[in-house]
């Protein structure tokens, strides 16, 4: 099968930890490898970001990358992207002219829209994943929501038009019914981890005190990691690792580093949070396994990635209960799901954790267990061709229809009738 993603903000080459950049680039790129290794043909399209760039560039993992020419070739925040969908779309459609794929997959909003624009009478099937909705994002940013005003609107007719929406969560789901969306054209499709990199056995990076919780993200506002923090004055003899943001020398400058800090320094715990920046790909499974707990405390969360990869390795997940992590965390089983914004919750249950150590251990093997079974790169691609497979098939049965209906001894038969 020939795939074409879109994923017009999220390259799977970028580094993560930035702004804009997170789960969708992982989830791009493990998804794109995945069905490689089933044997398709994958082509990535994400918006160029620099001019030195190639414009094609073939991963290691099988597939390719298209850089497409959209808008100033700079690293551009993602919410001032919509003006340049229309360049992006006819760019795709030059393309997909002359190279039709089978399928195309789109990521985010944006890359709906420029992706709905190249497929318009080249009976191309659409299916659609948002990665997050402006309608969750609004509740609950509301004024501080950068979003365009558009968003919401476009997202509703996305989701009526787009041949199938994959959704990563039963949440979103929900939220897509509300906005009009059959459930019948909707399936769930989680994200997924690597499990021959995040494993319970490997290197574990030294800590300084008894105790260790580790939380991992973007450092932005709605993550929760102040939460943590609040919550750390309660665990005596424990430290907090956040990682991610920029890297250890654009640290200082970062305005919500700097603000977690004086939160921790209000709190009187400064001395034991840790603030390290940029975590790799490959430093990352031996932070995890360093810790007696990974906290993922977000307001509100599409999916998560990072409670995955903390099960993997035989961590427990100290989660809120929003979005995709009800799906993944399992309360009691792979960890403790606790109310958002709740410090005194948050450290009662990790107080719980620490010091219970067959309890830590229960759980670890849980959430190894749960990884393994349900969350492997492999079962999400297998889990998407499902999904593929189902629009083409109903592509089609409706060509048949058509043919059927036009056909003249169909239409002498019917007029028999």
């Amino acid at each position: 099968m020939r795939i074409a993603m879109v994923s017009e903000h999220a390259s799977p080459l970028a580094a993560l930890g930035g702004a804009d950049a997170g789960g969708q680039n992982v989830h791009v790129a493990e998804l794109s490898a995945a069905l490689s290794r089933a044997g398709h043909d994958v082509t990535v399209y994400t918006r160029r970001e620099n001019r030195r760039v190639p414009a094609t560039v073939e991963a290691p993992q099988g597939y390719r990358i298209v850089h497409v020419p959209a808008g100033p070739p700079k690293k551009l925040p993602k919410d001032e992207l919509l003006p340049y969908m229309g360049d992006f779309g006819r760019f795709l459609r030059s393309r997909w002219t002359k190279d039709r794929p089978d399928v195309v997959h789109a990521h985010f909003w944006m890359s709906g829209i420029a992706a709905m624009l190249a497929a318009k009478n080249l009976d191309i099937p659409v299916t659609q994943t948002f990665h997050a909705l402006g309608v969750v994002k609004r509740r609950y940013q509301g004024e501080h929501d950068t979003s365009p005003a558009e968003r919401i609107r476009l997202e509703g007719m996305l989701a009526k038009r787009a041949d199938q929406v994959i959704a990563t969560c039963s949440d979103e789901v929900f939220e897509l019914a509300r906005m009009g969306l059959p459930r019948s054209r909707a399936a769930v499709v989680p994200c997924g981890v690597d499990l021959t990199k995040f494993t319970p056995d490997g290197e574990v990076a030294p800590r300084k005190a008894r105790h260790r919780i580790v939380s991992v993200g973007r450092l932005v506002p709605r993550k929760g990691f102040d939460t943590a923090i609040a919550a750390l004055s309660a665990l005596p003899d424990t430290e907090l690792v956040i990682a991610g943001g920029p890297d250890s020398g654009a640290l200082a400058r970062d305005p919500e580093a700097t603000r977690l800090r004086e939160v921790a320094t209000a709190a009187g715990v400064g001395d034991r949070l840790s603030l390290p920046g940029l975590v790799s790909r490959d430093d990352m499974p031996a932070l995890l396994r360093s810790a007696d707990a990974v906290v993922c405390a977000p307001w509100y969360e599409p999916f998560g990635i990072v409670p995955l990869e903390a099960m993997a390795c035989g961590v427990p997940v100290v989660a809120t209960a929003v979005g995709g992590l009800t799906d993944t965390v399992v309360d009691g089983v792979t960890g403790l799901l606790v109310p958002p914004r709740k410090p005194r919750e948050l450290a009662s249950a990790l107080r719980k954790l620490l010091d219970d150590t067959s309890m830590r251990e229960v759980f670890g093997l849980g959430g190894v267990d749960r990884a393994r079974a349900r969350y492997s790169w492999d079962r999400v691609a297998l889990d998407c061709l499902r999904a593929y497979q189902r629009v083409l098939r109903t592509e089609t049965d409706r060509g048949l229809a058509v043919a059927r209906e036009t056909h003249p001894t169909y239409r002498r038969a019917a007029e028999s009738r």
